[in-house]
This record gives structure tokens, C-alpha cells and sequence, in this order.
């Protein structure tokens, strides 16, 4: 028998072609509609799956996905109501800005980082000038006696171990700059119980045990370790640079005229960097001042040429211990510190030296 066919005699059940809803046809003898049964005992279509309604009888069957979809979404005539907060910044949009609170004038590192300038600021004048004063000072008491020339040098070391730790950002350092202060100190101390001969083994000796002090400093210290490894390399570079300083005090054991060319030299130079001159022609133009003042100094010393010799390196160990205090938006402390003694600070080992040649 095909499929689709029904059986001989017998009626065939289902909607008729005609019938778009699925209307269950009632059979021939019937004459009264029976109740409906349960949903899952009526037929179903084919197409939607639902069950066959009839115009006599409907079956409820409850909302389905595509209805309760439907009723969610908001019609043109219901809008969605604003988030709170998009309330909230509209109400704040619309009310009047507050006037500005005025600000504190900027820095030179603040307005040079505004600007998109160099970090690199150098000192200025108002460095320089103190430079040259202490340096005058140094000049001035190198042709007295030892101790008095003792007193500008332990001046100079003062700032030099106090402006080193502020250059690196590590303030406040107290231990650290007073022990760097004392190493200076004791080296002076040893330079003057000695004679010149021992200048060099007196402040490799004074380094080598404040470098060890400074070692168990930091193994003390309950810090992190990348801080303790900061505060180590600044103490030991501070360290170095108060003995090095001494260098004008062992310089004088040998020449006098060598520690006055020197100063003299180093004033010059740091006088003529902070002049309003083209970036590459200042520190040209300051060594040669110091070569200048050097040749100067030498004549009225009694050195001759060597003072130019003498003038030229300390002008240049001058310029490099400027540059040094200039580094990385330096504060007006470091300026006023580091940026005074790093000139003299620096000059020192080298006036030295060639006071040893030219002695």
C-alpha cells in the first residue's frame, strides 16, 4: 500500500488541504466533539510541531521563546530608561566648571620637562659664584699653613658627601653622608701627621677601610636589596670623592703655587661655563680661560709655564664635575651642593699630580 494512502473502508484523518491552521477534521459518524486530551496525546503537525488546533477546540499550550523575545524588547513608543550614570555625567556636564585653583610656579626641571627640553640643567651663575668664593678660599690659605688650608678643605668635603647622596636621589641619608664626611676627615688628619711622600698610600689606606665600613653599613640596614645595593655604591662614591678631596691638602705639601693655579683655574672655568654662550662653544671657551688664568697664576707664583699646563686639567676636571652635578632635572640642593664642590672635588687628584711633576 503506498504511504500517505489510508485503508480500504476506512475514513482518512487530517487536515484538509484547503485548512492553513491544521484544523482537525471531525470523522462522518461523529456528533459531538470529545474532550480534548492531554497535549502529548494530540496530533501534531509536520511543519511547526505544534498541536493541530480546531475551530471548535483550541489547546493553550503556553508562551513560546519566540513570544516571551518579543515581549522583552521595548517598542518606539516605551524608550529605554538612561543608565544612572549616564544621568549622572550629563547633570555634571551641564553644570558650571569650578574655577581652577591657582598653581605654584614650576621648576626648571618641571618646566623643562614641560617644555620636552634636555634633562641636563647646569647650575647657573649663582653655583659658579660660590664655587669661585671657596675656591678663593683654598687659594688664599694655601699660602699660609697646612691647617689653615685644612679648614677650606674640610668645607669642600662637607658638600661634596652631602650633595653626592642627594644626586642620587637618596635623602635623608645622615649615616651615610657622616660617614663619608669622616673618612674625609681622617684622611685629612693622616695628611697632616705625615709627610708628602705618603699622600698616596695615606688615602688609598683611608679608602680601603671606609669602603669596608660602609659594607657593613649596608649588610646592617633592613631595606630591600636593590635599595641597600643604591645606598652601597652612593656611599662608597661619596666615600672616594671627600678623600679625593684631600688631594688639595696633599698638593700643598709639595707646591703651594700648584694649589693656587689650580683653584684660580677651577673659578675661572665654572665663571665663564655659566655664561649666556652657544652650548658648543661655552666649555671650549672655558677651558681656555682656565689655561688662561692658569698661565696667569703661574707668573705671580712663581710656577711659569707649568701653570697653563696646571690651569687646562683643572679646568677640564671642573667642567666634568659640572656636568656631573647637571645630571637628570638636578634639584636646587644638588645645585647648591654638588654643583659647588664636584669643580673642586674633582681638580683636586689632578692638581696634585702634576704639582708632583712640576715639584
Amino acid at each position: 500500500m503506498p504511504h500517505g494512502q489510508p485503508a480500504h473502508g476506512q475514513p482518512a484523518y487530517g487536515p484538509p488541504a484547503d485548512d492553513p491552521y491544521g484544523a482537525v477534521a471531525q470523522p462522518p459518524h461523529a456528533s459531538a466533539p470529545e474532550a480534548p486530551g492531554p497535549a502529548w496525546q494530540q496530533p501534531h503537525s509536520a511543519t511547526t510541531g505544534r498541536p493541530y488546533e480546531s475551530p471548535q477546540t483550541q489547546i493553550w499550550q503556553g508562551p513560546t521563546h519566540q513570544d516571551t523575545y518579543a515581549a522583552m524588547q521595548p517598542t518606539a513608543a516605551q524608550p529605554t530608561a538612561a543608565h544612572p550614570a549616564d544621568s549622572a555625567r550629563s547633570t555634571a556636564d551641564s553644570a558650571p566648571a569650578a574655577p581652577a585653583a591657582p598653581s605654584a610656579p614650576l621648576t626648571p626641571a618641571q618646566q623643562a620637562r614641560a617644555e620636552g627640553r634636555s634633562p641636563i640643567i647646569p647650575p647657573g651663575m649663582r653655583p659658579a659664584l660660590l664655587t669661585a668664593g671657596l675656591a678663593a678660599l683654598i687659594a688664599g690659605t694655601a699660602t699660609l699653613a697646612r691647617p689653615a688650608l685644612a679648614v677650606a678643605v674640610v668645607l669642600l668635603q662637607a658638600l661634596t658627601a652631602a650633595g653626592w647622596y642627594r644626586l642620587n636621589g637618596m635623602w635623608p641619608a645622615r649615616q651615610g653622608i657622616a660617614l663619608a664626611f669622616a673618612g674625609g676627615l681622617v684622611t685629612d688628619v693622616a695628611l697632616l701627621a705625615t709627610g708628602r711622600e705618603d699622600a698616596t698610600t695615606v688615602a688609598l689606606g683611608t679608602l680601603g677601610v671606609w669602603c669596608l665600613l660602609v659594607l657593613i653599613l649596608q649588610l646592617r640596614s633592613h631595606s630591600s636589596p636593590d635599595e641597600r645595593l643604591y645606598a652601597l655604591t652612593a656611599g662608597v662614591a661619596s666615600t672616594a670623592f671627600a678623600v679625593l678631596a684631600s688631594g688639595h691638602l696633599a698638593a700643598a705639601a709639595v707646591s703651594s703655587g700648584a694649589v693656587v693655579v689650580g683653584a684660580v683655574a677651577v673659578a675661572v672655568a665654572v665663571v665663564t661655563r655659566a655664561l649666556r654662550l652657544p652650548p658648543y662653544v661655552s666649555p671650549v671657551v672655558a677651558v681656555l680661560a682656565a689655561a688662561g688664568a692658569g698661565v696667569s697664576a703661574g707668573g705671580a707664583t712663581g710656577i711659569g709655564a707649568a701653570g697653563a699646563l696646571i690651569g687646562l686639567v683643572a679646568g677640564g676636571c671642573a667642567l666634568i664635575g659640572l656636568r656631573v652635578a647637571s645630571y637628570d632635572y638636578p634639584s636646587r640642593f644638588v645645585h647648591m651642593t654638588a654643583g659647588v664642590a664636584l669643580p673642586l672635588a674633582m681638580a683636586a687628584p689632578a692638581v696634585y699630580v702634576l704639582a708632583r711633576v712640576a715639584g
